[in-house]
């Protein structure tokens, strides 16, 4: 699904040389590498904090705690969608509200959002899926109308732009109370192991989220908080600070394989192609189908024979997983979990791949 060999040998001078510098410096943990990337995403993003974590499940979980979030508080997220984001919520011994999708954008259902609002809300999360931005500008009415906070889960769609209204834009995770995302290594901007952080324009809250990622220590030895320890590492600092010189062109990349796919697969009645949004732009962490009338399965191991690998995200969904189980109806969602397939995406694919695995497709829908 992901080819990161490719990605690496391309930079392979580059990276080494960063690696190389930490382990010569011996610093190891919190080293200017870290200080460094934080500063250069901050700036790429226009966001006036960026503070690194272990990774995004950890960037989840410290938001809440930061924000003071209490057990029996009620936060709203969608039901399509990876289980980190329900699972810091309940974790936390919050209440997870999970509300079905948009079926365009897979993207949480602002009248679901408004209908699942209680007295006991405290927060929405809106997840980013697959590289579109949620739509941001009702969802921050909603959060200012009924006093609530809201935590993007941009995991996977840095980069990507939204344009509200009025015309101004803004990267994703920039825009609520604050943005969480991660830098596994199959993402738009992987490090080499675990990685994660956090966004916000708030300064007393990204002090309140230092604190809390640092066992909750005001200075050292002191522990105003009850804290954890999520630290992003000088390594994986040093990687990042590399790759984010070239995001902007992985994610051009991801687009241009994108629009390959979609031409390849116009007008086929048995395949529906990602939803492109007016007012956000796609940075394609999956290209997802929607199929119909189709054996999902069998053009799977159809792929899978062909050495053409396919992801099925999410087979279920998260209101039916044991751990998560809630009354509800999510038509879309489910309707999701059983028709989509994702195919590879990544910023090494080139047209002889695209051809060879577009044509694999278009062969068993024949």
């Amino acid at each position: 699904m992901v080819d990161l060999v490719t990605q690496y040998e391309k930079i392979k001078p580059e990276v080494d040389s960063a690696i190389s510098d930490v382990i010569s410096s011996a610093n190891f943990i919190k080293g200017p590498e870290v200080v460094n990337f934080e500063s250069n995403l901050s700036k790429y993003l226009n966001v006036k904090n960026v503070i690194a974590c272990a990774n995004g499940t950890d960037a989840l979980q410290i938001a809440m705690m930061a924000l003071n979030l209490q057990p029996g508080d009620e936060v709203i997220t969608a039901c399509f969608t990876y289980v980190a984001t329900a699972e810091v919520i309940a974790l936390l011994r919050l209440k997870p509200i999970l509300v079905d999708v948009n079926a365009d954008t897979f993207n949480i259902d602002i009248d679901a959002i408004r209908n699942a609002i209680t007295s006991k809300t405290k927060a929405i999360v809106p997840v980013h899926l697959f590289g579109q931005c949620a739509d941001m500008e009702p969802i921050l009415h909603l959060a200012k109308e009924f006093n609530l906070a809201v935590i993007e889960d941009c995991a996977q769609a840095i980069n990507a732009e939204y344009t509200f209204s009025d015309g101004r834009k803004a990267k994703a995770g920039t825009m609520g109370t604050v943005g969480c995302t991660s830098f596994f290594p199959s993402k738009n901007l992987g490090c080499f192991g675990d990685g994660g952080a956090l966004y916000t324009n708030d300064d007393t809250l990204a002090d309140k989220i230092k604190m809390v990622a640092n066992h909750g220590q005001s200075r050292l030895y002191y522990h105003d908080e009850v804290g954890v320890n999520s630290r992003l590492d000088s390594i994986q600092a040093a990687v990042l600070n590399i790759k984010l010189k070239h995001l902007n062109k992985y994610c051009h990349s991801r687009i241009e394989a994108a629009d390959f796919y979609d031409n390849a697969f116009a007008n086929n009645e048995k395949l529906k192609t990602p939803f492109r949004s007016k007012n956000s732009t796609h940075v394609f962490h999956q290209y997802t189908l929607q199929l119909r009338n189709t054996n999902r399965e069998a053009l799977k191991l159809h792929l899978g024979n062909k050495g053409i690998p396919a992801m099925i995200y999410y087979p279920v969904p998260l209101n039916q997983q044991k751990a998560y189980t809630q009354e509800g109806a999510y038509p879309v969602t489910n309707a999701l979990c059983d028709c989509v397939l994702s195919l590879p995406m990544h910023s090494e694919l080139d047209k002889e791949q695209l051809t060879f695995i577009t044509s694999s497709v278009l062969e068993f829908l024949k």
